[in-house]
C-alpha cells in the first residue's frame, strides 16, 4: 500500500513525485516512456534547462528521484484504476498491482494533427504549436499557420514576432472584420486557398502546396491540434471533464484536485494551457495537496 502513487513520468509527474519523496511519503511513480515531447528535439524557456532535450531532463530528474529511498519507479502501462472505498488498485499492462491513499494523474494529452500529406512526419521539427517554445528558434524565416480552430486566428496574431508570417484559412477560419484588421496591423498575410501537402525533405519544410497549384514557400507552420486526455482513467474513475478550445480537459481545482475524493490531475490533461513550466508547477501543488490530505485523514 503506498501512499501516492504518480502516473505519468514526464514534467508534471516527477515534479510531484519529488514533492512527495521529501515529505517522506511512499511514492510510486509509474511511466510509461511515451511523452507528448518525445517529437521534441529541445526543450526551451523552462528556467535553467533552456536548450536541453526533453528526454535529457526527465534522465536528470528520474536519477534525483532515484536518491530518495522511498520513492520508486516502474517502467509500465498503467491500463485501469479501481477504487475499492478510500483506496484504488492500479493494473499495469505486465499483470501487476498495486495499492494506493492517493492517486496522480500526470498522462497528459494526446495530438490530432491536420490531415494533411507531410505534417506528421515534422510534427516537433517544423510543424509546430507553440511559439514560445518554439519560435526563437526558427526567427526572421517565412512562416506559417495552418487553422484548425478559431484559435487559430489568436495563434497568427502572435507569430509576426518571430518572421513574416501568412495565415492559411484552410477556406474554413476566416477572420472576422476586426480580426483581419489586426492581422493586416499586424503584417499578415491571409491565404484562403487550403494546403494540401507539406513540400521539401522532412523534417524539414521548404514550401507548402495549396489546392490550386502554387507553392508558398515557409520554413515551419504552426498549427493548434485537437487533443484530449491521452489516458482513459480519469473519466473511467468519475472525474468531470469540461470543454476547452481544442478539446476536453480534466476540471481540476488550483491544486489538482478532481471531482473524485484522492484523484489528482496535473500537466496538460487538466490545463487548456500546455506548457513544460506550468506543467511542471502543477505537478508541485499536486504533490503537496496529494500529502496534506493524508495529513490531514
Amino acid at each position: 500500500m503506498y501512499d501516492v502513487i504518480v502516473i505519468g513520468g514526464s514534467f508534471a509527474g516527477q515534479a510531484a513525485a519529488i514533492q512527495l519523496a521529501r515529505a517522506r511519503m511512499s511514492v510510486l511513480l509509474i511511466d510509461a516512456g511515451l511523452p507528448r515531447n518525445r517529437f521534441a528535439d529541445a526543450s526551451h524557456g523552462f528556467l535553467g534547462q533552456d536548450g536541453k532535450a526533453p528526454n535529457t531532463i526527465m534522465r536528470e530528474a528520474t536519477a534525483q528521484l532515484r536518491r530518495y529511498p522511498n520513492a520508486q519507479i516502474l517502467q509500465n502501462d498503467a491500463q485501469k484504476v479501481a477504487r475499492n472505498g478510500k483506496t484504488f488498485t492500479v493494473s499495469l499492462a505486465n499483470g501487476a498491482k498495486f495499492q494506493t491513499k492517493r492517486l496522480i494523474l500526470a498522462t497528459g494529452v494526446s495530438d490530432t494533427l491536420p490531415d494533411i500529406p507531410g505534417v506528421a512526419e515534422r510534427w516537433g521539427k517544423t510543424v509546430l504549436h507553440c511559439p514560445y517554445c518554439d519560435g526563437y528558434e526558427i526567427r526572421n524565416h517565412q512562416l506559417g499557420i495552418i487553422a484548425t480552430n478559431p484559435m487559430s486566428i489568436h495563434q497568427a496574431t502572435l507569430i509576426p514576432d518571430w518572421g513574416p508570417t501568412t495565415y492559411f484559412t484552410q477556406g474554413i477560419y476566416e477572420p472576422d472584420p476586426e480580426q483581419a484588421m489586426l492581422l493586416s496591423k499586424r503584417g499578415v498575410v491571409i491565404e484562403r486557398t487550403p494546403i494540401i501537402s507539406l513540400i521539401g525533405d522532412a523534417p524539414g519544410l521548404d514550401a507548402v502546396k495549396l489546392a490550386d497549384g502554387r507553392l508558398i514557400e515557409v520554413a515551419a507552420v504552426f498549427t493548434v491540434p485537437k487533443t484530449r486526455p491521452a489516458s482513459p482513467i480519469a473519466e473511467d474513475l468519475g472525474c468531470i471533464l469540461e470543454n476547452g478550445p481544442t478539446g476536453p480537459f480534466i476540471k481540476v481545482d488550483t491544486w489538482g484536485a478532481t471531482s473524485v475524493s484522492g484523484v489528482y490531475v496535473t500537466g496538460d490533461a487538466a490545463n487548456p494551457m500546455h506548457n513544460a513550466t506550468v506543467a511542471a508547477a502543477s505537478g508541485v501543488l499536486a504533490g503537496i495537496a496529494a500529502h496534506q490530505s493524508l495529513a490531514r485523514a
